[in-house]
This record gives C-alpha cells, sequence and structure tokens, in this order.
C-alpha cells in the first residue's frame, strides 16, 4: 500500500502541476504560518483529548484508534477503517476534497429545499420543467460547464502541491487586487482575509490589515465539517429518495 500510495504521488510531479518541485515534499511540508498560530494550534491539540467515531467503546488498533489520525484536524475522531489517511499527503488532500464536497453538499441541501418550497417543483425535476429557463441546450451547457470548470479545478489542484503559486498576471485576471485573494490565515482551504472573511467571523481589520483570530477560526471549522458531512449523508438520503420518486419535502409531509 505504502509503495503504491507513493507512486501515485511521484506521478503527480510534473513541472505543470508543482513548478517543477517535488510533490510529495510539496504536499507533506505544512503550509507557512505565523509562530502564534502555531503555538494556538497545536495548544488546542494537546488539551482536546482524542475523541472515538464509537464514543462506548476504548480501545486501540487501527479501526478504532488509527495512529496516523492525532485528533488535530477539526473533527477528527479516529474514522479511517480503509486507512485511506496512512500518507500524510493523502490525508491533506482528502481532508481538502472533503471539505470541497461539503460545502457543495450544503449548498445543495439548501437549494433543494428552497427551490421546491419556492416553485413546487421536485429538484430531481427542475430542469425538465417548462417553465424553466434554459437558453442553452445540454451539449453547450455540459461543455461550458467542463471548460468554466476545469479551469478553476486546474488552478486549485496546482496551488495545493504550490500555495499561493496561482496570483501571478497571466493566469489570474484579479492579479492587481491579489491581496484580496490572499490567504491571510495560512490554512489550506481557510483563506479569511478582507474577501474571504468579509464579516470578520475569524478575524479582524485593523489598518486595513486582516488580523486572523485562530481560536475563533478553530471552533468555526469544526462546525463547519460537521455540517458538511451531514450535508453529504443528506444528499445521499436525497438521490435514494429521488430513485424512489420521492422529495425531502414530500418525505417529510410539507
Amino acid at each position: 500500500m505504502a509503495s503504491t500510495s507513493a507512486a501515485v504521488v511521484n506521478g503527480l510531479g510534473s513541472a505543470f502541476l508543482t513548478g517543477g518541485k517535488n510533490s510529495r515534499a510539496l504536499l507533506s511540508a505544512p503550509v507557512a504560518a505565523s509562530p502564534k498560530r502555531l503555538i494556538v494550534v497545536a495548544a488546542a491539540a494537546a488539551a482536546a483529548p482524542k475523541k472515538s467515531w464509537i464514543p462506548a467503546v476504548k480501545g486501540g488498533g487501527s479501526l478504532l484508534d488509527p495512529e496516523w489520525l492525532d485528533g488535530s484536524l477539526p473533527g477528527d475522531y479516529g474514522f479511517d477503517p480503509l486507512g485511506l489517511g496512512k500518507d500524510p499527503a493523502f490525508l491533506k488532500w482528502y481532508r481538502e476534497a472533503e471539505l470541497i464536497h461539503g460545502r457543495w453538499a450544503m449548498a445543495a441541501v439548501l437549494g433543494i429545499f428552497v427551490g421546491q418550497a419556492w416553485s413546487g417543483i421536485p429538484w430531481f425535476e427542475a430542469g425538465a420543467a417548462p417553465g424553466a429557463v434554459a437558453p442553452f441546450s445540454f451539449g453547450t451547457l455540459l461543455g461550458t460547464q467542463l471548460l468554466l470548470m476545469g479551469w478553476v479545478e486546474s488552478k486549485r489542484w496546482v496551488d495545493f502541491f504550490n500555495p499561493e503559486s496561482q496570483s501571478v498576471e497571466w493566469a489570474t485576471p484579479w492579479s492587481r487586487t491579489a491581496e484580496n485573494f490572499f490567504n491571510a490565515t495560512g490554512e489550506q482551504g481557510y483563506p479569511g482575509g478582507k474577501f474571504f472573511d468579509p464579516l470578520g467571523f475569524a478575524g479582524k481589520l485593523k489598518d486595513g490589515t486582516y488580523i486572523p483570530h485562530y481560536e475563533k477560526l478553530n471552533r468555526l471549522r469544526l462546525a463547519e465539517i460537521k455540517h458538511a458531512r451531514l450535508a453529504m449523508v443528506a444528499m445521499l438520503i436525497f438521490y435514494f429518495e429521488a430513485g424512489q420518486g420521492k422529495t425531502p419535502l414530500g418525505a417529510l409531509g410539507l
């Protein structure tokens, strides 16, 4: 398993994806951060006891207490029965993937409830409804989505291997305002700053500079990942319901 994961990670080490740097070193290396952040995160990890995904069972072993999960990640309850996180590089990648899928799922769950409550049309039939706004054919829409999403995802992929490497003039139209997209927290997936935290939930502006509050950020990270996981489970249930011709609101009797 270790040799397989190493081969996969090393296979991602092209100059295009990593900027000529070794992918394993970039994946495994911590994101640059301030000493204050490191102290706060380390103190929080040390103070919080490691939790188990089976609270009533106290025991070791890879199933209940995998050694590669030390409780430092938000929402880490030791659940990794397949051992996907044994490799630190892949663990970092899977956590970002979980976060992104969870955010999409939260938006989708809200959209499904609001959309059906507003229109009365089941979410899985909305695109075929007579009143649906569809100025493009399915092929055109799919092609446009693949191009736009492919561009964004390719940039995210490269930035994962080489953090903050994509804020360059030839690649980003907004490079003249790159400070608004700067990772102000040093945490992968939680950029904060003026653009990504405009209401100041996890930081504040002082003399025009965003200063993160890492204790608040850690609480919000935990709350977000919990809601994200619930939303992903909810979407899975919605798919099963749709296969039976049912909707979430219908299942609730609404």
